[in-house]
């Protein structure tokens, strides 16, 4: 499948009206099956959807990337099923957390089962990762180097890893978290000296991904939520939000920031 499509439109501006042809990103329903028993069902880029399975395992601690025993990637008229093997364990587990989501790309805890399960604590952040402001800034000036379906359709979000001074691997979708899973998806190395570095806003549950992945330290372009920021602070993770090639917010543990001017108290 693609993950972009070509459609004709017609622009107005200025009482004049023109043809012209816009690149959009396409969205398919995906399901998450967990031998042979669908698990979620979301609207997602179909691109990289074998990372979106492994990441999407990952980041929501339903198992070990040991215990994955395969993946198959199944297209169907409707969409795709993304049929993914447990070990019997973590098929136990699993079906312990199960939850059937449909709908809406933005929202993350979509037909959760339980309360108790969407604010789940996050798991304690380790990791002796430090950024300077400098390199903050620098992170997020480079991100638009990584962003191609977004050049395209000016519709996509971007989850990147940043480690050893620059952007190392990235990873797109139409939904926000559907683009951190496809990215801890792809990982080839532990996240605990890296940066998670997001072209979104950040929500409890996108906390929730970056603390089970092992992020020490979440970037993003937008703001965070209150709730996104009391568990970023529970769990010890730096959360840098409003960040700009020009300077960022930084709303928890800030002693991961290094060669930091003397604050300045403003009342």
């Amino acid at each position: 499948m693609q993950d972009h499509a070509s459609f004709p439109r017609l622009s107005f501006s200025g009482g004049v009206a023109r043809e012209s042809q816009r690149v959009l990103p396409a969205e398919v329903a995906v399901a998450l099956s967990y031998n042979a028993s669908t698990h979620a069902v979301m609207m997602a880029t179909p691109a990289d959807l074998t990372d979106f399975a492994r990441g999407f395992t990952l980041a929501e601690g339903l198992a070990a990337l040991e215990e994955i025993e395969r993946i198959d990637v199944v297209e169907t008229a409707l969409g795709v099923d993304l049929q993914i093997w447990l070990t019997e364990g973590a098929a136990a587990r699993q079906q312990q957390r199960r939850r059937s989501m449909a709908g809406p790309i933005g929202c993350g805890l979509c037909g959760l089962d339980s309360l108790e399960e969407a604010v789940r604590d996050a798991p304690a952040v380790q990791g002796t990762l430090r950024m300077s402001p400098a390199q903050v800034m620098a992170a997020v000036a480079a991100l638009p180097q990584h962003q191609p379906l977004h050049d395209l359709t000016r519709a996509a979000h971007c989850a990147a890893l940043w480690t050893r001074g620059s952007i190392a691997l990235s990873r797109e979708d139409v939904g926000r978290h559907n683009a951190v899973d496809k990215l801890v998806g792809a990982m080839a190395q532990p996240a605990q000296g890296a940066a998670l570095i997001l072209t979104s806003r950040v929500s409890i549950d996108l906390v929730q991904k970056a603390c089970t992945a092992g992020f020490p330290v979440l970037i993003a372009a937008s703001a965070p939520t209150a709730a996104a920021v009391q568990m970023a602070d529970g769990a010890g993770l730096t959360l840098i939000a409003n960040a700009r090639p020009d300077g960022f917010d930084c709303y928890t543990h800030p002693h991961r920031l290094t060669d930091c001017k003397e604050v300045a108290h403003v009342a």
